[in-house]
């Protein structure tokens, strides 16, 4: 198993937890130097908050655990590719790499339906996506079946 694989895992585990609470199932964790610091799964109908999305809370927690809020050398990791909101808080976060499972055909924004890392900001992330991809986008389906 890769690292990408082993993190994304964790992330999974997240999602599943998420969708038996009613949330859409999505985990993200944030790593530094090869340890988890951060990890949060959505928590929008919980919270009742729209912005509850597991990647802002996972990034709310790293800038915690790394005293500001410049999370350089940090990684998310996170089972569906990250909507406007979320990317656009990677990137003002400064993460080094973002690792999505599922493309998000319809709210992605690193690539799938926008790409938010092309616009010329002041930051760039690096990307990658497709990482356990059929697992990532299996919770999803069948969360949204059973809401049918």
């Amino acid at each position: 198993m890769s690292r990408d694989e082993e993190f994304m895992r964790v992330a999974l585990m997240l999602a599943r937890e998420a969708k038996e609470a009613g949330e859409v199932p999505v985990g993200a964790v944030v790593v530094y130097n090869g340890e988890i610091i951060a990890s949060a799964k959505n928590r929008r109908e919980g919270n009742r908050c729209a912005t509850a999305h597991a990647e802002l809370l996972a990034i709310e927690q790293a800038c915690a655990v790394r005293g500001g809020w410049r999370l350089f050398g940090c990684e998310l990791y996170v089972t569906l590719e990250p909507c406007v909101m979320c990317a656009g808080a990677a990137i003002n976060a400064r993460l080094d790499r973002v690792i999505f499972g599922t493309p998000d055909l319809r709210f992605g924004a690193l690539g799938s339906l926008v790409d938010i890392n092309s616009l010329g900001l002041n930051h760039k992330l690096r990307i990658t996506g497709g990482v356990l991809e059929e697992e990532c986008r299996a919770i999803l389906q069948e969360f949204f079946r059973e809401r049918r």
